[in-house]
């Protein structure tokens, strides 16, 4: 695209991953762009220097150089780039930064590939609308076109923007709005013109910033005034206004750009959720533990009591409920960077798996005196062609669950069998069971089910998200059939090798 639509797009990689930088390069050579990769902020300017892209990926978070110190020398030295700021820890209040220093667009990390083409795809189409426009701008000072043509073009430049675009006169009518406008505001994508901007939008900040901007007789040093709101829909957008000028600098409205910054919202809760979490999961053992040691060691160094082993017991399990905890959190980290596909598939003996898994958590079961069982057909099972840690997870946190959730004496059952060309295992229990209406919950992140009888039960939240995302990157699906009071089933369905 850098000088016909068939050409490669050049796009630089600056990320200091290499999982990254390799990961963008396989996803958007396929996407018709020549990528180039970066592992710092200097290599990247470098490689700018060297052979310039069109479309920047740049991570804010890297050693030395970050990455907005990055994107401030890009700007100076290629004020046409357009830079995706990709980072795992997006906030609004980067999201604000980045984008009033130039960027293009924002990309949290994990991401998805499908997450990634998308938005350079965006970014691709962004760069074929400017430089058609250009080309139309040479054709008008070549030619002297139709200016009704001319506007015509712009207006299908200003609809295909990713931004959403308000246009009012001094008085607050509303001249023009594009598509994405009505798509954030809530209304219908035919919506006219015409009306005064409260028609449009309720929010009393927004026609204040509107009126305001409207007011200047000159462009304003600094960056434009902005205001965030929460629309009807539930998003919130953040709005930046600029005056529009005529001849002689006189104000003849203001233009507003809207960014939807929802998903900023949502990942800066989410992180917020999570560091409690973490904090309150790692104080509660640790103290426990303290205490308990504390206690065994005796006052002022005295020798410890005797007949303390339940002591030892108690602290050995929060102990290991810390290291679980840890475990989930490795795991669910592994799966957000690619999944169970990130490792390379190979043969998997559903059979052995199994057997091992069983053996695993045996001790487990006896120490409650539960039955661990494992029901396995005549013939041998089919393989699976899959990640064998990832699928070694969901087999272990499925049985794990089950002896967690039931009452001392129980019985676990673990089933396999192969049926229409696909591997089936059941993981049964007598347990507590789950209420109807929470059977949807169960596979969010950090939820777990809190009555009187599993109040006890100590955990993380994360087992069952680790299943669903292993299964779902497998191709299979997870079925819960659950009856309160008289225990749960799980089944995985999987596609054999």
């Amino acid at each position: 695209m850098t000088n016909s639509d068939s050409a490669p797009v050049p796009v630089l990689v600056i990320d200091d991953e290499r999982d990254i930088r390799d990961g963008c390069q396989r996803i958007l050579s396929r996407q018709g762009c020549s990528v180039d990769k970066a592992p710092d902020g200097a290599a990247g300017l470098e490689a700018m220097e060297r052979s310039p892209a069109d479309i920047v990926l740049l991570d804010l978070k890297m050693p030395g150089m970050d990455g907005l110190e990055v994107l401030k020398l890009l700007r100076q030295s290629h004020p046409q780039v357009l830079v995706i700021v990709i980072t795992g820890y997006a906030t609004v209040e980067t999201a604000i930064e980045a984008m009033k220093l130039g960027a293009y667009d924002f990309l949290p990390k994990p991401f998805q590939p499908d997450q990634l083409r998308l938005t350079v795809g965006r970014a691709m189409e962004r760069l074929r609308l400017t430089r058609e426009t250009e080309r139309l701008e040479r054709e008008r000072r070549q030619t002297l076109a139709d200016l009704a043509g001319e506007q015509s073009r712009l207006r299908t430049v200003i609809s295909a923007l990713p931004l959403g675009i308000l246009v009012t006169q001094t008085d607050g009518q509303v001249v023009l709005h594009n598509p994405t406008f009505c798509q954030m505001a809530g209304l219908e994508p035919d919506s006219a013109p015409g009306q005064d901007i409260s028609r449009y939008l309720r929010e009393p900040k927004v026609h204040e910033l509107a009126r305001r901007a409207s007011q200047q007789e000159q462009d304003q040093q600094g960056d434009p005034p902005a205001v965030e709101f929460t629309t009807d829909q539930e998003r919130t957008l953040l709005a930046q206004a600029t005056p529009v000028l005529g001849e002689g600098g006189a104000s003849l409205g203001a233009v507003l750009v809207f960014i939807d910054v929802t998903p900023y919202r949502m990942l800066d809760q989410l992180r917020q959720e999570f560091v409690a979490k973490v904090s309150h999961e790692l104080r509660s053992p640790l103290s426990t533990i303290l205490l308990q040691l504390t206690l065994l060691l005796g006052e002022e160094g005295t020798a410890p009591p005797q007949g303390h082993r339940h002591l030892l017991s108690r602290a050995r399990e929060r102990t290991q409920g810390l290291i679980s905890f840890v475990r989930d959190l490795l795991d669910l980290s592994r799966l957000e960077d690619g999944g169970a596909t990130a490792a390379e598939p190979v043969p998997v003996s559903p059979g052995k798996m199994l057997a091992a898994v069983k053996e695993a958590l045996s001790p487990q079961a006896q120490s409650r005196g539960m039955t661990l069982s494992l029901e396995l057909p005549e013939e041998p099972l089919p393989l699976l062609l899959a990640d064998p840690v990832g699928v070694e997870s969901v087999f272990t946190n499925l049985a794990a669950n089950a002896i967690n959730y039931s009452p001392d004496g129980g019985r676990v059952t673990l089933k396999a069998w192969a049926e229409g060309g696909m591997l089936k295992v059941t993981v049964s229990d007598e347990g507590f069971g789950i209420e109807p209406e929470k059977v949807g919950k169960i596979f969010d992140r950090f939820y777990r089910i809190k009555n009187e009888k599993t109040r006890y039960v100590t955990g993380t939240g994360l087992g069952l998200p680790i299943v669903k995302s292993v299964v779902d990157s497998l191709g299979g699906t997870v079925e819960v059939d659950s009856e309160l009071g008289k225990g749960s089933s799980f089944t995985v369905t999987l596609p054999v090798e």
